[in-house]
């Protein structure tokens, strides 16, 4: 989110969900409702059944990856860390620090290191501020790098840069197996904020194709501006963090953001079909009263959260909307375009919709919370994908399951024990919830036995 500035040598630029525990993490979360305070709202009973977003850095409230292994970045190369393929991890970027990683990279797969920074909230920020990441080889040639900052709104929220290393035949620096180094640097002006910034660091892996296939970038596709989808909302909360990005097919969801919230969302994108989103922000309770810039920031990010394209929109207390500029269908040789926006359209799988309400929203309109929509649109027919020699890592990365669909239509997070936290936040025996789980089992099995239908959502 916010602004990003990439340069690539040669166009360089998570497992599954069962839907039968998806099924079940709801049906806790109904259960875990009743013993819940009558102020809770519709949907953060929804959200229970995901781990509270780490606030442990005094801020912006973020959900880190469950499990991720802490790690100190280096000053220097020699010290540098190693990061594992498939490895979720978090550090910290204290003000002017410059940070290294280490990666041990084969000469065939392709690999992706996605950096995300977590300011403090309340943190004083300019447009300016944010972090910078290149991924380099042993003799400091640069693979890539990539800046985000914070936009116009200079609001404190998660941003996210990343750093690829392709082995293309026309980057020969960065194609041989070896050493390499993620370097993050926080840049800025000296008006920041000192407090460290929090890091969720992923490194994941692309295998190469069977057969080698074209080379050429589309040179026409539909970049119409879509008609946003339209019929009935149903209300579905967002996650605080890409490993809890609540799912969501083609339709119109609703929820409620407050002033310095971060929602996450993610849509499984078969290869071949074209996403959309708009995100419209209600009204205030006490109409327009003043104005506030870059207000409503939507943000479409890829599978190894690369950014896609973001856009935003101020807010003067009346309704407002926003819309991401067309993208174009999923192909695999969308890698060698030039432009960041057709080149980020690469591969299938869960494509992420990021929407942020900047703080300063509070200061004119108040705390909140607003009304949000997000109307998301998939345009096309999905397509065989490009045969890939080997499973990604983690694997299915780069493909939609059927669980993928399924958790897409019921509102499942996706991603970890969500059942459990809904346990420990209703305050439910463990036997009881067995005896929930067993119930709900037996009651889809009967369902199934005679013939009714499980009610689905609009995804396709």
């Amino acid at each position: 989110m916010g602004r990003r500035t990439a340069w690539w040598r040669a166009g360089a630029w998570r497992g599954r969900s069962s839907a039968a525990r998806a099924r079940v993490a709801a049906a806790t979360a109904v259960l875990c409702a009743v013993t819940l305070p009558a102020s809770w709202s519709a949907d953060a009973t929804a959200a229970a059944g995901a781990p509270h977003a780490d606030d442990s850095s005094g801020g912006t409230a973020y959900a880190f990856a469950e499990g991720a292994q802490k790690v100190d970045g280096a000053k220097g190369t020699t010290d540098a860390p190693g990061l594992k393929i498939g490895g979720t991890y978090r550090s910290s970027l204290a003000k002017g620090d410059k940070l290294y990683y280490s990666l041990d990279l084969d000469s065939e797969s392709n690999t992706y290191v996605s950096v995300t920074a977590v300011p403090r909230a309340g943190a004083t920020l300019s447009v300016q501020d944010g972090i910078r990441v290149s991924l380099q080889n042993g003799d400091s040639n640069s693979c890539s790098y990539e800046s985000a900052s914070f936009g116009a709104a200079n609001s404190p929220h998660p941003v996210t840069a990343w750093g690829a290393r392709t082995t293309s035949p026309a980057n020969p620096v960065c194609k041989d197996a070896g050493t390499y180094y993620v370097v993050v640097e926080r840049v800025g002006t000296a008006k920041s904020s000192p407090g460290a910034w929090e890091l969720e660091l992923a490194a994941v892996s692309e295998p190469p194709l069977k057969k080698a296939g074209s080379t050429s970038p589309p040179t026409s596709w539909n970049s119409a501006s879509p008609t946003p989808v339209s019929g009935q909302d149903r209300r579905r909360a967002g996650g605080a963090g890409f490993s809890r990005a609540t799912a969501v097919g083609q339709g119109v969801w609703r929820t409620d953001i407050s002033p310095g919230q971060t929602l996450f969302y993610k849509v499984p994108v078969d290869w071949g079909r074209q996403p959309s989103a708009t995100a419209e922000l209600g009204s205030a309770s006490g109409g327009g009263h003043g104005y506030a810039v870059g207000a409503l920031d939507l943000a479409l990010y890829n599978p190894v959260r690369v950014g896609v394209e973001d856009a935003s929109v101020g807010y003067d207390g009346l309704q407002k909307s926003v819309s991401l500029a067309p993208v174009p269908p999923v192909q695999y040789a969308n890698r060698y375009a030039v432009t960041d926006q057709v080149n980020a359209m690469r591969f299938a799988g869960s494509y992420y919709l990021v929407v942020h309400l900047a703080e300063g929203v509070a200061d004119t309109f108040g705390n909140g919370p607003f009304g949000l929509k997000l109307r998301v649109r998939l345009d096309g027919a999905a397509q065989a994908g490009p045969g890939y020699l080997g499973q990604s890592v983690p694997h299915n990365l780069f493909e939609v399951t059927a669980d993928d669909r399924e958790a897409a239509a019921e509102g499942g997070a996706g991603s970890g024990d969500a059942t459990m936290t809904a346990v420990a936040v209703g305050g439910i025996g463990a036997g009881t919830v067995v005896l929930a789980v067993l119930g709900v089992w037996t009651v889809t099995a009967r369902r199934r036995a005679g013939g009714r239908p499980v009610a689905r959502g609009a995804a396709r």
